[in-house]
């Protein structure tokens, strides 16, 4: 069993959605395939998988793509905030001490 095969629906429809996005601007703006493998850096077979959705693709290939079309990745940095951590926090709250008592420190002879 492979990561493909445990991609969440959700996730999956996403990339095919980001894909999809990139394939529309990159036809908007009148540049072939070959041309947006070259400004990514990629070869035209990856970068054809990125229009596919294909989730083997690197993360950063994807963000290149994105940026190359001049695309907003709708602020994927805060997506990793840890200010936003609902779960995070929630978590750390449950696990906080019931009572606080000052360490005890010895008393000088």
């Amino acid at each position: 069993m492979t990561n493909i095969d445990i991609l969440p629906s959700r996730v999956r429809r996403s990339l095919v959605a980001v894909g999809r996005g990139v394939n529309i601007a990159r036809r908007r703006r009148k540049l072939t395939a070959a041309m947006m493998a070259e400004r990514i850096g990629v070869t035209r077979q990856t970068f054809r998988r990125v229009e596919q959705g294909d989730p083997t693709v690197a993360m950063g290939t994807y963000l290149m793509a994105l940026f190359v079309v001049g695309l907003d990745w709708g602020g994927l940095e805060l997506s990793a905030d840890p200010q936003a951590d609902d779960t995070g926090t929630a978590l750390e709250i449950a696990d906080l001490p019931k009572k606080v008592r000052p360490k005890r420190t010895p008393q000088p002879k």
